[in-house]
Formats: structure tokens, C-alpha cells, sequence
């Protein structure tokens, strides 16, 4: 009887959801179905605390299930959860989803079940879930707890390894780059070999990047016989941009001349502060090269509608079950690594600075020539654990 209750409450608070969207009112959840020609499954995105707007890791994914809705004839909703992601997740099952993407950092519920209920997996054993940024679903023995649960994971540590590398390579050379129009560099040896990390949460999902950009900043720091201060924040959240650029401008006050910002809306603020500053930002999840033009170092990859087109495509061939339960896309992948670098190349004119910068890109190539092979970097959501020993040319304040 208390399931039949239960369940009659989870079908009712879907019904609500639905209502919700044809109203107009709340943020909980918008619909679009595939036409008459559809393949009659269904998925749903749930979204992160930083909505889908967030022209990045949500939006990527959403404009993901929409390409397969349109392609692949299916039927998708987006969610905001008002009332949680379990409640979304458990909401959307009981409704029929096929495959529900939670972007969300939040797998308790899911995977071990919460408040003495069956983990949710066990409970909808017809429906796939898929989530990102770690593998929560293995027994301690490595064994896969939940053959409906896959688990997304971008190789962003090897990206952020590029964007360290290029960080210290730009920083030492920037008054050669760019000369002094626009910019207000603190000179490398005057205090300025100092770079910003700023992320949302202190997860696997967020320390996986800093991580990989201590190591490429060691790399380089180390080639040029250099050191390096490291100031990092993990609990910015994101969604405060004012936060962004508060913390973004105590860095650069203390000489850095780059930050990295891993946190959502809040790294709007941080690529306000650089242009306000004259100096630059590192932005991530989607091409942001161009949000503050000339500003914008480069932008870290986690292009999220890459596997959720795999996904739909296999749910729609009848190829889903036999889909690894950990996906993990490489730099050659398409859905990571840094950007072309395009819109910073436009802020260098001189020739020295033309002739510098080329330099620099065949480093960087070079560099990811060398990772996965002679370049290993530590993979925080694999489990892999970080020793700030390993990187000796960077101090962590």
C-alpha cells in the first residue's frame, strides 16, 4: 500500500511538472515533441543548478536532445527541478523516459537510494539513466552496480593540462604578444607569475580541472625554469557572476594575470573583470572565446551534446544495452579540448607578436601530441589522486 501511495505522488507531481510547462509559470520544465514520424521513445534532461541558459554544459546538452529530436524523431523534456533532482529523476521514470541525462552533480538517490528507499535504478529498471563527471555506479570491487545507469566522463583534465601550459607560455611572453593597448600585465617578474583558479563545488567533477591546469602549468613553469603561485577557490558555486568577478579581481590584484573559471555564470564575472582589468580569462563547457573579445584566453571544452547524440542514436538502433557503462570521451573525441584560439589570435598584431605567438601554438601541439603518452595527467573523476609534490614549480596559497 505505501508503494501504491508513494507512486500515486510521483505520478501526480509529473502531471504537475507538465502543467506546469503549459502555464508558462515556474521554471521547472519545458516539452517539445518530434513529429508524426517519431520513433515513440522518450528522453529528458534534467539540468544543474545553473540552468539551461547557461550557455555551456547544460545549454550544450539540451541543444544535444533537441538535434535528436529533430533527427532521430523523439520526444524530449527538459527539466529545472524546483523540488530536487531525485524527485525530477524518480518523476520522469514513472512517466516512461526512456533515457533521462542528469547533469547535476547529485547521485546519492540514484545509486544507494536515500531515506531507507531503494536506489532509484532499481526501482525503474527500464529506464536508462545517464549521468556525468563520475563513476558512482562500481562496487567496491569495480564491478557495475546498475547496468541501466552510464556514466559520462570527459578527459577535461588533459584539456586543462593545454590550458595551463598555455597560460604560463602566454603570461611570459604577453608584452610580446600584445603590447601594452588594452592590457595592464603585471610583468612575470614583478609578481606576475601568479595564475587563478576559481570552481563551483569542491567535487571530482570540478578539482578534475584544476588539477590537470596545475600540472600544464608546471610543465611549462619547469621547461622554463620558472615558479608559479596557484590561488584557487572551490565553493563559488554557480551561479553568483558578481562572485566571479569579486574573487576574480583579488587575483589579479595579487599579480595574476590569468584566471580560470570552472563555475558556471560565475566565470561571466570573471571575463568582466579581465576585460575591466586589461588582463585575461579562461572560460569553460562552450566556445566563450568571444564574450569578451581579446579577453578571453581560451575556453576548456565539455561540448555535452556530443554523448547525448551517441546515446539517443543507440536508444533509437536498439544498441543501448550493450553500451559501456563508462563513456569517457578523449581530446579527439570532439567533446573536449581547448578552443582554435581564433578570437585571442586577433588581439595580436605586431610581427614579433605574430611570430611569437606561432611559437607558442606549435608548443601547444606539441604538448598534446605528448598526452596519454608521455604526458600523463592525474584524473580526479577516475579516482586518481592529486600530489602537489608532483608539481614543484607551483605553490598552492
Amino acid at each position: 500500500m505505501k508503494k501504491t501511495w508513494r507512486k500515486l505522488a510521483v505520478i501526480v507531481m509529473a502531471a504537475a511538472m507538465s502543467l506546469s510547462v503549459l502555464a508558462g509559470c515556474g521554471k521547472s520544465a519545458t516539452a517539445t515533441t518530434a513529429g508524426a514520424a517519431g520513433s515513440g521513445k522518450k528522453i529528458a534532461v534534467v539540468c544543474s543548478s545553473a540552468g539551461q541558459n547557461d550557455n555551456g554544459y547544460n545549454q550544450s546538452a539540451v541543444d544535444g536532445a533537441k538535434q535528436a529530436a529533430s533527427d532521430l524523431g523523439l520526444e524530449y523534456k527538459v527539466v529545472e527541478p524546483t523540488n530536487g533532482v531525485p524527485a525530477a529523476l524518480e518523476a520522469l521514470a514513472e512517466d516512461g523516459y526512456n533515457v533521462i541525462f542528469s547533469l547535476e552533480y547529485d547521485f546519492d538517490a540514484l545509486i544507494n537510494g536515500v531515506g531507507g528507499a531503494e536506489p532509484l535504478a532499481k526501482q525503474y529498471p527500464d529506464t536508462t539513466f545517464v549521468i556525468f563527471n563520475d563513476n558512482p555506479n562500481v562496487n567496491d570491487d569495480g564491478s557495475v552496480k546498475f547496468k541501466n545507469v552510464i556514466s559520462v566522463m570527459f578527459n577535461v583534465h588533459e584539456a586543462s593540462f593545454l590550458a595551463g601550459a598555455l597560460s604560463v607560455l602566454v603570461n611570459e611572453n604577453a608584452a610580446t604578444l600584445f603590447g601594452t593597448s588594452g592590457y595592464s600585465f603585471t610583468a612575470p617578474d614583478n609578481g606576475g607569475r601568479a595564475i587563478g583558479f576559481i570552481g563551483g563545488t569542491n567535487s571530482n567533477g570540478i578539482t578534475v580541472f584544476s588539477y590537470g591546469f596545475i600540472q600544464g602549468i608546471n610543465y611549462e613553469a619547469a621547461k622554463l625554469g620558472v615558479n608559479y603561485d596557484y590561488y584557487a577557490k572551490y565553493d563559488a558555486g554557480f551561479t553568483d557572476s558578481a562572485l566571479g568577478s569579486t574573487v576574480a579581481g583579488t587575483y589579479y590584484g595579487e599579480g595574476a594575470n590569468i584566471v580560470y573559471g570552472v563555475a558556471g555564470s560565475v566565470g561571466d564575472g570573471v571575463t568582466s573583470k579581465a576585460k575591466e582589468v586589461g588582463k585575461l580569462a579562461i572560460q569553460v563547457d562552450a566556445n566563450k572565446d568571444s564574450q569578451q573579445p581579446g579577453y578571453v584566453l581560451t575556453s576548456v571544452l565539455k561540448n555535452t551534446n556530443v554523448p547525448v547524440l551517441a546515446i539517443c542514436q543507440a536508444l533509437v538502433d536498439g544498441k543501448l544495452s550493450g553500451m559501456e557503462n563508462l563513456q569517457s570521451y578523449t581530446l579527439t573525441s570532439g567533446a573536449t579540448g581547448i578552443t582554435d584560439l581564433a578570437e585571442i589570435t586577433k588581439a595580436i598584431t605586431s610581427d614579433e607578436g605574430k611570430a611569437k605567438w606561432a611559437e607558442i601554438q606549435k608548443e601547444v601541439a606539441d604538448v598534446q601530441s605528448k598526452i596519454g603518452s608521455d604526458i600523463k595527467v592525474v584524473n580526479a573523476q577516475a579516482g586518481e589522486t592529486f600530489d602537489p609534490a608532483t608539481c614543484p614549480n607551483v605553490t598552492i596559497k
